[in-house]
């Protein structure tokens, strides 16, 4: 079920999402968070979904047979064996919460997407640059770095 409204919430256009929100919490810095939030569920709740559901059996079956609770073969089995899914998911949703926020100013939020809209709309290249390069510079920055603790979490520290 939570995975189905992950997937309803992904289905929304970024832009069309952030105008219903505004219609709730409107203009501003409230909405864009919200938004973000909302936007960057669906790739964490997909890849933990499929992090917990790769876990061999038999280790789950060993936790039980030493006599773990449910609780404790979440915690200390199953989420540790799925960190590295856990980690692909965070790293996209950054991405994508990147990629998102520059439209926030068409909601009245700030950020690097002013600078493209106002690029745009006065035909001026380099303005748009100085919101479109950064931007992208950002969102690479944000990968690489997760990319490498997703690697450090993955061979153990």
């Amino acid at each position: 079920m939570i995975l189905t409204a992950a997937n309803v919430i992904q289905v929304f256009p970024s832009l069309a999402l952030l105008v219903l929100l505004m219609v709730v919490f409107g203009l501003g810095f409230k909405t864009v968070v919200v938004g973000l939030f909302l936007y960057s569920l669906p790739p964490m709740i997909r890849n933990t979904y499929v992090g917990l559901t790769q876990v061999d059996r038999s280790i789950m079956e060993a936790g039980r047979g030493v006599g773990m609770s449910p609780l404790q073969l979440l915690v200390k089995v199953q989420l540790p064996l799925a960190l590295p899914f856990l980690m692909t998911g965070i790293r996209v949703a950054a991405v994508i919460a990147i990629g998102v926020a520059t439209i926030a100013p068409l909601i009245g939020g700030e950020g690097l997407g002013r600078e493209i809209y106002a690029g745009i709309n006065m035909d001026n290249q380099a303005r748009l640059y100085a919101g479109a390069i950064p931007a992208a510079l950002l969102a690479l920055l944000a990968d690489f770095l997760l990319g490498r603790l997703q690697r450090r979490v993955r061979v153990g520290g």
